[in-house]
């Protein structure tokens, strides 16, 4: 057992970089809440005053603001369904012997090492376009009309996008999960003359469940600050049809160029994401006491 000295010891080693991280979490929170209530304009930077409450009503009476936390949670569970469910498919049949898995794995897992505004780019040119995009020439051979995606669906053209960007995360966690799942109880409930549904509800699924967890833990953190796909596709119209939190602060903040605003958004955003983890936390810690 660590005595006292030594854990002492450990304690003073560690201290400097604790410091560190605190002071680098710290004081861009404490400079973005001291600005959000401050009447602070780029177009006037030398004339700041203290403002009060009046950056948080400003923003809480924007005409965007419901709009974009309804589109927030709009991407975070149309993206969680897709990638959780089509993660948990392609972990199933990625799992079956299958001439050149190995590349066949690497293809699945490789579009998450795609940056977000190349992805973005590439569905916005070459997938979507409504002109010369490959939906469209689908579309055309089989005599219909191209559908102007990024017009007409926004945001499930990003839903669509983002989920494609995460759909390998979730498939290389759940994949890893279900490969642990013991041979012998597959072998056992098969000659028990259980069939592949049965298996699946009774036996892979419930041993998955904390894998599956992680991953709305982990995705829902990241889909929470969604931004670059907005940005390069539909920039955040038609309206704010597109328009989610994030967006609206960088809206707020470097197109309106009201600082103060935008820092009451950010405070905001904080908060409410804050409360999201506090839920999630919840619910992974009583799954992973099960």
């Amino acid at each position: 057992m660590a005595t006292r000295q030594t854990r002492t010891l450990a304690r003073f080693m560690m201290a400097p970089s604790v410091l560190l991280l605190l002071v680098w979490m710290i004081v861009p929170l404490a400079m973005t809440l001291w600005f959000s209530f401050q009447n602070y304009n780029l177009l006037n930077p030398a004339n700041v005053s203290f403002d009060g409450l009046f950056n948080y009503r400003f923003f809480y009476t924007d005409p965007a603001f419901f709009q974009s936390i309804w589109n927030t949670l709009l991407i975070v569970v149309g993206v969680l369904a897709i990638t959780v469910i089509g993660g948990i498919a392609l972990a199933l049949l990625l799992d079956q012997p299958m001439f050149g898995q190995g590349i066949v794995r690497i293809l699945v897992i490789s579009p998450f090492f795609v940056m977000p505004p190349v992805a973005a780019l590439v569905w916005k040119n070459m997938i979507m376009h409504p002109g010369y995009g490959v939906f469209a020439d689908i579309a055309k051979f089989f005599g219909r009309t191209p559908i102007d995606w990024f017009a007409q669906f926004p945001l499930l053209s990003i839903i669509i996008i983002v989920a494609w960007q995460w759909l390998p995360f979730a498939t290389l966690i759940l994949l890893t999960s279900l490969q642990s799942l013991d041979g012998e109880q597959k072998e056992a409930a098969e000659m028990d003359g259980a069939g592949f549904a049965s298996r699946f509800i009774y036996l892979v699924l419930p041993h998955m469940a904390r894998a599956i967890t992680v991953v709305i833990l982990i995705q829902t953190i990241f889909l929470l600050g969604v931004y670059a796909e907005i940005l390069v596709t539909t920039n955040g119209g038609p309206g704010y049809a597109s328009t989610n939190l994030p967006f609206l602060i960088y809206r707020t903040a470097l197109l309106g160029y009201d600082v103060g605003g935008a820092s009451a958004g950010g405070v905001i955003a904080v908060i409410l994401a804050n409360i999201v983890a506090f839920f999630l936390m919840r619910a992974v810690g009583k799954n992973l006491d099960r």
